[in-house]
């Protein structure tokens, strides 16, 4: 993929495709025009981590970004008005989080299962477009392309299956809310292609290695 395809994602909104694009680009030529997309890319995963409530790995990416300038070739003003940038974002966050309390544990299994959920995504050769989209008081956990097809994707993760089956999770208020995210989100984002809705389970017991993921597509809505 050249740096030219890698920007047109980039324009295109599929900001981690083109990330990891341009990752794979780096890693086999270090010129300026690379150097330049890989920072660009980088740039606005930073952001969107920032936004995400991720702020170790934004802190992370701002280190190699740092690195990335001292060895790009040409560097000029901009990359360092734009690192400046990050770091105003990332001290923001920082400072939001001081006065937040701390989050429940089943949020963050819920952050964790839709990570992996958006990971095994990738894996499968889906693009993803949005993650966490909300509509008002209604969301949407993943929306993912799968060649000419945009999926909606809800993330049930739970810890055992003792009580309830994650899938039941997905009832009939949760479907009817998500009726009115996915309509809304296919009128503002003006979809004319097909779409389906899919849920995917995530089930990490205590002490297992690997969770159980189940994906279950095209999912009947109410």
């Amino acid at each position: 993929m050249t740096t030219n395809d890698i920007l047109e994602l980039r324009k295109a909104g599929n900001v981690e495709d083109a990330y990891e694009a341009a990752r794979k680009l780096y890693a086999t030529i270090k010129d300026y025009e690379s150097s330049s997309v890989m920072f660009l890319t980088a740039t606005d995963i930073l952001k969107r981590r920032v936004d995400e409530g991720r702020n170790d790995e934004a802190n992370r990416i701002f280190l190699a970004l740092k690195r990335l300038i001292s060895n790009t070739p040409g560097q000029n003003e901009w990359m360092q008005t734009t690192i400046k940038r990050c770091k105003t974002w990332i001290q923001q966050a920082n400072n939001r989080d001081a006065n937040i309390k701390p989050v429940p544990e089943h949020i963050k299994l819920g952050k964790w299962g839709e990570e992996l959920a958006a990971a095994y995504l990738r894996e499968k050769g889906y693009a993803i477009l949005e993650r966490d989209w909300h509509d008002c008081h209604k969301d949407i956990d993943i929306v993912a392309q799968q060649k000419d097809r945009i999926v909606f994707v809800e993330v049930k993760t739970r810890r055992n299956r003792d009580f309830i089956e994650p899938e039941l999770a997905v009832n009939y208020n949760k479907q009817k809310n998500l009726r009115m995210a996915i309509n809304h989100y296919v009128k503002s984002h003006r979809v004319n292609g097909p779409w389906r809705f899919d849920v995917i389970t995530i089930v990490k017991r205590p002490g297992e290695i690997m969770p159980d993921i189940n994906h279950t597509e095209d999912w009947s809505l109410i």
